[in-house]
């Protein structure tokens, strides 16, 4: 496979074209919602998972018969891995949905304890072209929970029609914003532990539909999506020392970033428009945190002190900048104004803190905390205050968020020889610590912003 077949499967990946309708309503009825009693309040005490009655969706056309098994599958797991939700099991429903018009019978769900219903149909044309049309059903009020909603597209963007239709059953019932329909960029590693190769690779956020966007001749770090998607900053080691590249997702075409000769670049990140980027650069022997528009352009100077600083994250508003420093004496959290200025500590509890990103709630900071030979995931608000510890191991590091502010993503790596990178998900409440399955080990997850 050449990384330009791979980029051109990943490119018509992001431009399915998916339709959206609301069954015999303007699209705009996609936001009214039901105020029934079906609603999960995520807080940090423990949730009951609510039972849901997902019975296969049903294909209204001979061929469609897999893809409407398959897409019912993947809506339940999206759902189900979010740790708040229960699927009954097909074998305990009293009766089946056999006729997607037709009234639900909503006796038949409760003598089950099922909560929520979705249902759901799928029609596959000679073409190719799929039809998803869905409802969600509160039980308990007998009632649907906001319109039916239908999304088209072709027979290869099956996994994200199904990935929208779990977004609004998520959102539906938890009020919160989506998810499922995102990607992550990270570094794929492979070989032994002392002698990685690493290559750039971008996948579902569930760790399907894998493409790599770079060989493994050279050592990659830290990739950063852009907002809308379609670039990738990262840092680079192909001239033997760290450069920030700047990577066009759709041609897998690379460019460096204009700094000058013999400096070091690394740590970058976007502004929220797209337009700036905010790194660390060396030079010297001093490191201190730069801005530049991505096109090229001089170069802004945004601390000036003796010290490290770096792992520089804007906030939702483009306002402010949190990063990492050493000022202090050792490894601390500080904001500071977009176009520098004095900065203000945030973290001070007992250890080191580093790799900060502000959520795209604006509300929480995530971060990498060292102590007591510990690593761990945590989370306190811009000011410093409520700090929450949500992980815990031999080493945990580098959090980003999900497009909905809820999840954080990490890297984890066991002790010893054997020990190797992974990626894991966390609630942000710090419940429903998970595995992302990959194909090999991974690590430095970035999440995309939510697919369009």
């Amino acid at each position: 496979m050449t990384l330009f077949s791979a980029a051109s499967r990943l490119t018509s990946g992001l431009l399915l074209g998916l339709s959206l309708a609301v069954l015999g309503h303007a699209p705009a009825a996609l936001a009214q919602e039901a105020n029934g009693p079906l609603r999960i309040t995520i807080d940090q005490g423990v949730i009951e998972p609510v039972p849901l009655a997902i019975p296969d969706f049903i294909a209204e056309t001979p061929q469609a018969a897999e893809m409407a098994r398959m897409i019912s599958e993947v809506v339940a797991s999206d759902l189900v891995g979010t740790g708040l939700f229960r699927e009954i099991p097909p074998s305990a429903f009293v009766s089946q949905i056999t006729n997607f018009a037709s009234p639900v019978q909503y006796s038949d769900w409760k003598a089950i304890n099922a909560q929520g219903l979705v249902t759901g149909a799928v029609t596959q044309d000679a073409s190719g072209r799929l039809n998803v049309k869905f409802r969600v059903f509160d039980v308990f009020s007998d009632a649907p929970l906001g319109e039916g909603l239908q999304f088209g597209g072709s027979t290869t963007s099956w996994r994200r029609i199904a990935h929208k239709v779990a977004d609004v059953v998520y959102s539906r019932i938890t009020g919160e914003g989506a998810y499922f329909d995102s990607r992550v960029v990270f570094v794929a590693e492979s070989g032994p532990k002392d002698a990685r190769l690493k290559r750039l690779a971008v996948m579902d956020y569930d760790g399907e539909n894998v493409q790599y966007l770079t060989g493994d001749q050279s050592i990659v770090l830290a990739p950063r999506f852009s907002p809308s998607g379609d670039r990738v900053l990262y840092t680079s080691y192909e001239t033997g020392f760290p450069q920030i590249m700047l990577l066009d997702v759709a041609t897998v075409s690379r460019t460096p970033l204009a700094v000058p000769a013999e400096s070091m670049t690394f740590a970058p990140r976007f502004s929220p428009d797209g337009t700036t980027v905010v790194f660390s650069l060396t030079q010297g022997g001093n490191t201190d945190i730069y801005s530049m528009p991505v096109m090229g352009g001089g170069m802004t100077r945004l601390t000036n002190t003796p010290s490290i600083e770096t792992a520089p994250s804007f906030s939702p508003d483009g306002s402010r900048i949190v990063f990492e420093s050493d000022r202090s004496g050792s490894q601390q959290l500080y904001i500071m104004p977009a176009n520098g200025g004095e900065a203000t500590r945030i973290s001070f509890g007992d250890g080191r803190y580093g790799t900060p990103v502000w959520s795209p709630r604006g509300d929480l900071v995530a971060f990498t905390k060292q102590a007591n030979g510990r690593f761990h995931i945590g989370v306190m608000r811009t000011d410093g205050s409520e700090e929450r510890l949500l992980t815990a191991s031999f080493l945990d590091e580098g959090p980003t968020w999900s497009p909905n502010g809820r999840v954080i993503m990490f890297t984890r790596e066991g002790a010893g020889a054997g020990g190797e990178a992974a990626l894991y998900s966390v609630d942000i409440s710090g419940r429903n610590l998970r595995r992302v399955t990959t194909q090999g080990a991974a690590s430095d997850p970035a999440w995309s912003p939510l697919l369009q």
